[in-house]
């Protein structure tokens, strides 16, 4: 997925180029509306909850209408989290569900969150209400476990909003036209959020979590990794779309429609996180603003014996549903990578067309990202020499205006890291 060009709709219209998402023309609101998501580590336990609650009130008290969405409380084992519920019910039915009755699973974590949720704010003197995707007007296709949103009806949320009722909303799910619940695939319950703050046209969507912001590196490789105070939707889709785990790249690329500011937040201290926007207003030092990873990645080389060989490879590749990352295609071979985990699969789609090809495991694709490296010469030579320097073999590398990609050793993946993040100087900006 790439981050789409052009300038950014008013806020409040998103542009049927999102894919599955119908346009959606809003009246303008005088509310001050402000959405604020908390993940699974937010929900988990009951001091967790009142951390969050805490945030919701904060905001009311600002002057804000604040709309909650929450994820699923707790973690696999644990009794009301998402994979436990979904453990249980392949237990019953003696191995996979269909699509259909997961969905309905799945969407349970999150309906108790927010009654939950609500019912804390409502002993607190607050009246608030736990919705479902459905009763807050998210309206999908049909695609049970990865469905596209389809054009959102604001009318229950903002008849609550105009009553001073704080809306919960279960995040991750929707409901199609005739009734049947979905879900919306990884990050749901991201793009939940940023869809509320396009159809309500909110000041802002706040993305509550267990980290301080976003930051120019994984903490727990580099521990010199800081929190980037801006950065702009382009390079966060690049970040999240190279394997940092920060915002769902759906989530990012709705907001960049919507023209909604997104703010990551720690839910449990009071440090002003990173506000994601059209620019990036921090003051580069240099021409980075962060380096991701990607790891579990598989390189497959493709001996070329026949004219039109690579198409044919792309295609039953593409019937598997395999997704091609880093390639590279020459008259004579063919280097891509993809997911490890569907190596098999690919291996299959190989065989099955006799193409002659090798295989390396256990990769990693290391990304130098920032908007500020357009056009300016000798990046990509400082990052080729800062690896050189550690020893670090470059697999295969890609580029684009805005990142950098080297696929290296999965062993030499945090010394990768600290060499790009030292050499353009991350850790000082």
């Amino acid at each position: 997925m790439s981050p789409p060009g052009g300038a950014n709709p008013p806020r409040g219209e998103i542009h049927q180029k999102v894919k599955g998402v119908a346009s959606c023309h809003l009246p303008q609101s005088d509310m001050r509306i402000i959405i604020q998501k908390f993940g699974g580590t937010s929900v988990r336990s009951r001091e967790d909850r009142v951390k969050a609650v805490a945030k919701i009130i904060k905001a009311k008290k600002s002057g804000y209408d604040p709309v909650v969405v929450v994820s699923a409380m707790g973690r696999l084992g644990e009794p009301y989290a998402t994979d436990t519920l979904i453990q249980a019910m392949k237990e019953a039915a003696g191995g996979d569900m269909n699509a259909r009755e997961q969905d309905m699973v799945m969407a349970c974590g999150e309906i108790l969150s927010a009654a939950v949720v609500a019912s804390m704010l409502e002993a607190q003197g607050y009246a608030a209400r736990a919705l479902t995707g459905a009763q807050a007007g998210i309206y999908t296709d049909g695609r049970f476990g990865s469905a596209a949103l389809l054009k959102p009806d604001p009318e229950r949320l903002r008849t609550l909003l105009s009553e001073g009722i704080i809306p919960v909303v279960a995040g991750f799910q929707g409901v199609t036209r005739d009734g049947e619940i979905t879900t919306l695939g990884r990050g749901g319950s991201d793009t939940s959020a940023v869809i509320l703050g396009v159809m309500l046209r909110a000041e802002m969507t706040e993305i509550y979590t267990d980290v301080d912001g976003i930051m120019t590196a994984d903490p727990a490789l580099l521990p010199e990794a800081r929190v980037l105070s801006g950065v702009s939707y382009a390079e966060v889709f690049q970040m999240a779309d190279n394997g940092a785990k920060v915002i769902h790249p759906k989530a990012v690329e709705l907001a960049m429609r919507g023209n909604i500011p997104l703010v990551v937040r720690n839910t449990f201290n009071e440090k002003p996180g990173t506000r994601i926007s059209n620019y990036n207003d921090e003051g580069l030092g240099d021409v980075l603003v962060s380096v991701a990873h990607h790891a579990n990645r598989a390189q497959i080389t493709v001996d070329l014996k026949r004219p039109g060989e690579e198409a044919a490879v792309l295609q039953q590749l593409a019937l598997q549903g395999i997704s091609i990352d880093l390639i590279n295609i020459f008259p004579e071979k063919m280097v891509f990578t993809i997911d490890q985990g569907l190596l098999g699969q690919a291996q299959d789609a190989l065989d099955g067309m006799q193409t002659l090809y090798t295989l390396r495991r256990g990769c990693c694709k290391i990304s130098a990202i920032g908007s500020a490296m357009h056009g300016v010469p000798g990046v990509t030579a400082r990052i080729m020499q800062a690896l050189a320097r550690e020893g670090i073999a470059v697999l295969q590398s890609a580029d684009s205006h805005m990142h950098i990609s080297c696929l290296v050793d999965d062993s030499q993946t945090r010394a990768a890291l600290r060499a790009l993040h030292k050499e353009f100087h991350l850790e000082l900006v």
